[in-house]
């Protein structure tokens, strides 16, 4: 994930990862599905026509996807897969006949049934060869945050240095930029690049994790910031090393659950946070929704990440995963969702052909939806019939 422009929370609470067996690239089969008996499509929850803005989401993420499929990167990101189904004039055609369909339809299921005359799928192997596919959430964080360093705001966020590049191979650590309390400050090889200071140190980590942020400055003015470069350690989750250190059993932990063991033993910080030896730089985008792996913007609820280099990028894929949904009382309860989606990003923790994280958009809701999501569905393909 070195070319990702933010993170997952799946890092944050990422355990130790067990390599899948070795598959080949797009290690996808072919399977016969009966759309509506096999795939569990649900008007309301994948698509709600009578939603227009669900729809436009749709072909917001298709456009994207559609615009990096026309480019020179997916050119050679597709080079080695001329030979196979995924080929890049077959995967955009089918997004293009795709969306097609989607403009037309005047109903969920006229869609469905569109799909299923035109459209084959293609499975995911998952983690077990069966098709078991771990799902987690991912979002763009908002916080309060101040354009001078002051008392209440003390913790920076970094632009990368004019001198990075003359770092060597062996780069300063967290502890050594930053220091164990995150407030070495003037003393710090960084000074004088800081971008924005937050008043939390554990939110100022988070955005380091997520990779992006909008902030709602002190002086009234908005901030959107996004990855712009990182120290060449590997990411250590601190969810990991919690269950490491026998904080919480792994199947007991979640983002809530780590937030308030935080909040309890702030002191705690000083001993994890510098575990995490990699380090993340930002730049301002003045506004602009924040991009993917692929160099375009990822859309709530719409944009997915996986491995790429067993998953084709920017293609059409559906989903049936557990996806947290906000009810009409404003509880937010879990729920199985079907749904079409565009494979529009990556990251470090996203590794196998049984691991997909879902971006479910920016904010608090966001956040609280994206920290719950944490079981188990299915992923497939979608391309034209030859």
């Amino acid at each position: 994930m070195l070319q990702k422009t933010f993170f997952s929370l799946s890092l944050v609470l990422a355990t130790l990862i067990i390599p899948e067996s070795a598959v080949s690239a797009f290690p996808l089969e072919r399977v016969e599905v009966n759309t509506q008996e096999d795939l569990s499509f649900d008007e309301q929850l994948w698509g709600d026509f009578s939603r227009p803005g669900d729809r436009q989401s749709l072909i917001t993420a298709i456009d994207y996807s559609l615009s990096y499929l026309n480019s020179p990167k997916a050119v050679k990101a597709y080079s080695r897969y001329s030979r196979s189904d995924f080929n890049l004039d077959r995967v955009r055609r089918s997004l293009t006949r795709f969306r097609e369909l989607v403009v037309m339809a005047e109903s969920a299921v006229e869609l469905q049934e569109k799909v299923k005359s035109e459209f084959v799928f293609y499975q995911s192997p998952g983690k077990d060869n069966q098709g078991t596919v771990h799902f987690t959430g991912y979002f763009e964080p908002t916080y309060v945050a101040s354009r001078v360093r002051t008392e209440e705001f003390p913790y920076p966020l970094y632009r990368k240095p004019a001198e990075f590049e003359r770092w060597g191979q062996t780069h300063p650590t967290r502890l050594q930029l930053e220091g164990k309390d995150g407030l070495l400050g003037d003393k710090s090889i960084l000074a004088g690049n800081e971008i924005v200071w937050l008043r939390d140190r554990l939110e100022a980590f988070l955005v380091q994790v997520q990779g992006s942020a909008r902030l709602q400055l002190t002086d009234g003015t908005t901030m959107s910031i996004t990855y712009g470069g990182s120290t060449n350690y590997s990411y250590t989750s601190i969810g990991g090393e919690l269950v490491k250190d026998g904080v919480f059993p792994k199947e007991e932990l979640t983002l809530p659950k780590l937030l308030a063991y935080f909040e309890s033993n702030p002191q705690a910080l000083d001993h994890y946070l510098p575990r995490n030896n990699r380090f993340i730089f930002f730049y301002e985008t003045d506004g602009k929704p924040p991009n993917g792996s692929l160099g375009v913007p990822v859309t709530g609820d719409r944009s997915i990440a996986t491995d790429k280099s067993l998953m084709p990028p920017g293609a059409l894929a559906f989903i049936e995963a557990p996806i947290p949904q906000v009810t009409a009382n404003g509880m937010i309860e879990n729920r199985m969702v079907s749904r079409y989606v565009l494979d529009q990003d990556t990251g470090s923790a996203i590794k196998g052909a049984g691991r997909v994280d879902v971006f479910l958009g920016s904010g608090t809701v966001a956040g609280e939806r994206a920290g719950l999501i944490n079981g188990t569905g299915k992923l497939y393909y979608l391309l034209l019939k030859d």
